[in-house]
């Protein structure tokens, strides 16, 4: 152990030699980005605890990649406190990923009391379990770019800009970084844990088959032979590849570790590509990278609101540590569709994830 205190990894990289025996507490585990970082994590050596609900879809990646053999596997509610500090005192983490949370917008209207009790209540329980812990070093809490009051505006949102929320999801994150600033200010900066709340945008990547989500959608209307319905083609999202921001996340943990006096570091990072892509440009790059399906595209909006333009100024991760993105739109859509049309045709998905990680991390297209 010793000889990793001394250890001050390069921050725009992920250093596997950093993490290896670090005691880690992730939430969220059982989710797609939960998944990936726990194998990742896994994989580099990381003595992980994960806290989440059982998976809701069939297949998911938790299964596919057998997550519960790799690290010690909690299945609890974060909304729950006791169970949040059951894992917490199991775990003893230096570092803690939050990344649980119901995560869809259209969901929030359908239930946003759960929404606002997941994401607020439960981001505060997690804080609140681990203060008076001076030995959790770092603290990530995962919100959204749809963080932002969204003024519909060509400009990316910086990191400084107005908080916000039209819809329950979006509202539920931004309040969630008001709970994460007081808890920040008031307890966790005075006991040495830089506390920092990640923007990321849009993921993509193989193995998520969540509802509501584009190319998980795609790929299930694809692979069985019907239409895919695009209700909102001409909505701008700031896309990326799954592996972008777990990359940024664990950097990010690195760069805070290595920097315990910055007050930068314990702050708010945005995490996306340069330039964001409306709905229809990524829908005709994920058909090609398939190889096959028809698409029709809605030519009247409906169903309840959701922001139709949304970009981020990621120029602070750039200039702090040196990150910027590997792959740029069509190798992350390409890379996402070659997974699901690989895993179709009897791959094993440890199998495709290690492949991706091995490309990401080397600097392979």
């Amino acid at each position: 152990m010793a000889s990793m205190v001394n250890h001050i990894p390069k921050t725009d990289m992920v250093d596997t030699a950093f993490w290896s025996g670090r005691r880690v507490l992730l939430t969220g585990h059982t989710g797609f980005k939960g998944a990936w970082l726990a194998h990742w994590l896994a994989g580099m050596g990381a003595v992980v605890h994960g806290l989440a609900l059982a998976p809701t879809t069939q297949p998911n990646l938790f299964d596919l990649l057998k997550i519960k053999d790799k690290i010690h596997s909690h299945i609890g509610d974060i909304r729950d406190f006791h169970a949040v500090a059951a894992a917490v005192d199991a775990c003893q983490p230096e570092f803690v990923f939050h990344l649980a949370a119901q995560a869809l917008v259209r969901a929030s209207y359908r239930e946003p009391l759960t929404t606002f009790a997941s994401n607020i209540m439960g981001t505060a329980n997690i804080l609140e379990a681990i203060r008076g812990r001076s030995d959790v070093k770092i603290a990530l809490i995962v919100t959204t770019d749809k963080v932002y009051r969204n003024l519909e505006q060509m400009a990316p949102y910086p990191e400084t800009a107005e908080l916000g929320g039209h819809d329950p999801y979006s509202a539920s994150k931004a309040a969630a970084e008001l709970v994460l600033a007081s808890y920040r200010a008031s307890f966790l900066t005075g006991q040495g844990t830089a506390v920092l709340a990640a923007r990321a945008g849009n993921v993509i990547g193989g193995g998520d088959w969540s509802e509501d989500r584009l190319l998980p959608d795609a790929v299930r209307a694809w692979h069985s032979g019907q239409t895919l319905q695009i209700r909102r083609p001409d909505s701008v999202r700031p896309w990326q590849h799954v592996l972008e921001p777990l990359s940024a996340y664990l950097c990010l943990a690195q760069y805070a570790y290595a920097n315990p006096q910055a007050s930068q570091a314990s702050q708010a990072w945005n995490i996306g590509p340069d330039d964001a892509a409306s709905v229809r440009t990524v829908v005709e790059l994920a058909q090609a990278a398939y190889g096959r399906g028809l698409t029709e595209f809605a030519t009247a909006i409906t169903g309840p609101h959701e922001a139709g333009l949304l970009a981020l100024d990621v120029s602070k991760l750039k200039q702090t540590l040196g990150i910027t993105p590997r792959w740029n739109l069509g190798q992350a859509v390409s890379r996402s569709m070659h997974w699901y049309r690989d895993f179709a045709l009897g791959q094993q998905a440890e199998i495709l994830c290690d492949r991706d990680i091995a490309s990401f991390t080397t600097g392979n297209a």
